[in-house]
């Protein structure tokens, strides 16, 4: 296949082109390398980890392969047109493979409810819980619907640098409800708590409490039904190695265990990046992919920063952090599908302890990763692959990890060996853990938060750091912390709002 942009590729190959340097290398990151890529750009990025994908890291070991972070696939349309920019397909590299049911909910007494894109089939789940709450679950996809196509296709890619854009969207907000908590607007439609809980769950993916988080995020439940929910044969990581191959191809590189110390400032404008061991890399721009409240308080000094002070940054809310453990063992679990949420006893006081109290809870609701459930190629024959991830406060909780992981470890093996794994304490044959400490430490997130600033209202948008520094100039932002925030749809939108604030290399040549 012909290259689509020989004379830039060639350029960014024997160094002429302008360089772009860009800061972590999550699906942020990686995303804004293509696209830089593909508009003239000789691009380096610097990952301080020994692999690609920042919170979609994978781990390997004892023969099972464990993806780090996100498992969830929901937007093809968005890692297809990467793909399309260099000239390919997305199909030639990665294989996605649909899902259904898109989850199954199993709540504290044992009652279950397949999420799908089936529309028969989600009434038929909603009548069996509450028949009379069916027509409300209609209105609220008419809802949902309306709220993703402003929501998501007319401002996911608006770069909000102005209160002025903020301003214009001011109607649409509030006829969408967007001043309403997603909880809320949910409870106007639905009666019924569980069906409630089943419609509004999905903003704790990127970090969001549902009975605070806006309203817009109702668009989840029509972006699912509308795309469906996919995931990567071989697991999500493959798709960082599919963009990394993608840079590559370009004419970009990755360094691995390059740790950015500071940017490098001529006035008030970055000029490149210094590292770890005291190289310095000059760039004619640079682009964080790193956590948004790290850059400014750890990569940049207080004087040139008006907006993001330290000040505002102390006073910023940020999300809840997570706990994960991932297992392998020794026999399969064939019932269980591939991703199930287990709801615990307690829902609206259980976010409380985790968003406003930040006390770590005796109880606890969990999200179960099985992937073997679609590629038993996962884990050793006859063996099954697994995390289970619960949302717990962030650090500034004052829990202390190093005592407190393993006795929830185990509380959490207790729960699943009697509810949905039964005699798992004794299959167990491959086990690590993931907690606030690393998200703080090994991701350099502010506060040990899992999706960096919380996304409340007053924090999205306009009112969200931006992607283009609005504190020094040729610094640019992609990933949770910035618009449109958290998610795979999210921090890949992100690098497509650069194609309108980074100047086009193209046209300098």
């Amino acid at each position: 296949m012909t290259d689509p942009v020989p004379q830039a590729a060639a350029k960014a190959r024997d160094g002429a082109a302008p360089h772009a340097v860009v800061i972590g290398s999550g699906f942020g990151g990686l995303a804004a390398a293509v696209r830089l890529g593909a508009r003239g750009y000789r691009v380096t990025v610097l990952e301080r980890l020994d692999a690609p994908g920042g919170r979609a890291y994978v781990y390997r070991q004892d023969g099972f392969t464990f993806d780090a972070g996100p498992t969830i696939i929901t937007m093809p349309s968005l890692l297809e047109e990467l793909w399309q920019l260099c000239g390919r397909r997305l199909a030639d590299d990665i294989e996605l493979r649909a899902m259904s049911p898109f989850y199954r909910i199993r709540f504290d007494d044992g009652a279950t409810f397949d999420t799908s894109g089936d529309a028969e089939a989600m009434r038929r789940q909603v009548a069996r819980f509450s028949p009379g709450d069916v027509a409300g679950y209609e209105q609220f996809l008419k809802v949902s619907e309306e709220t993703y196509k402003i929501g998501f296709e007319q401002l996911a890619h608006v770069p909000f640098e102005s209160v002025t854009d903020m301003l214009r969207i001011a109607p649409d907000l509030l006829r969408l409800q967007g001043h309403r908590s997603i909880y809320s607007v949910v409870s106007k439609y639905v009666k019924n708590d569980r069906l409630r809980f089943a419609l509004s769950f999905h903003p704790l993916f990127v970090g969001g409490n549902p009975f605070t988080v806006t309203a817009i995020y109702s668009m989840i439940s029509f972006l699912e039904r509308r795309w469906g929910v996919h995931f990567v044969m071989g697991g999500t990581g493959r798709l960082a190695e599919g963009l990394v191959d993608l840079i590559e191809g370009q004419g970009g590189k990755i360094r691995y265990n390059a740790e950015v110390t500071s940017i490098l400032l001529d006035g008030r404008r970055a000029r490149g990046v210094r590292l770890a061991s005291g190289e310095e890399i000059p760039a004619d721009i640079v682009v964080s992919n790193a956590d948004v409240a790290w850059t400014y308080s750890k990569l940049l000094p207080p004087e040139v920063r008006r907006r993001w002070s330290d000040r505002r940054l102390a006073r910023s809310r940020y999300s809840m952090s997570l706990f994960v453990w991932y297992f392998g063992t020794a026999r399969q679990y064939p019932d269980v599908p591939h991703h199930s949420i287990l709801v615990g006893p307690r829902y609206r006081e259980l976010l409380e302890d985790i968003f406003k109290r930040k006390v770590l809870a005796q109880d606890f609701s969990l999200y179960i990763h099985r992937p073997t459930a679609t590629d038993p190629s996962l884990a050793p024959p006859g063996c099954d692959t697994f995390y289970a991830l619960s949302p717990v406060p962030h650090m500034e909780s004052g829990v202390d990890w190093h005592e407190r992981a393993e006795p929830y470890r185990r509380a959490i093996a207790a729960h699943l060996s009697e509810t949905i794994l039964p005699g798992l304490e004794e299959q167990v044959v491959s086990s690590r853990m993931v907690t606030p400490l690393d998200f703080r430490d090994r991701l350099l997130s502010m506060h040990g938060a899992a999706f960096s600033l919380e996304p409340v209202l007053w924090q999205s948008a306009w009112f969200r750091p931006h992607n283009r520094s609005e504190d020094v100039d040729r610094l640019y932002f992609v990933g949770a912390g910035t618009h449109p925030g958290a998610g795979v749809p999210g921090v890949i939108s992100s690098a497509r709002v650069l194609d309108t604030v980074v100047p086009d290399a193209r046209d300098h040549a």
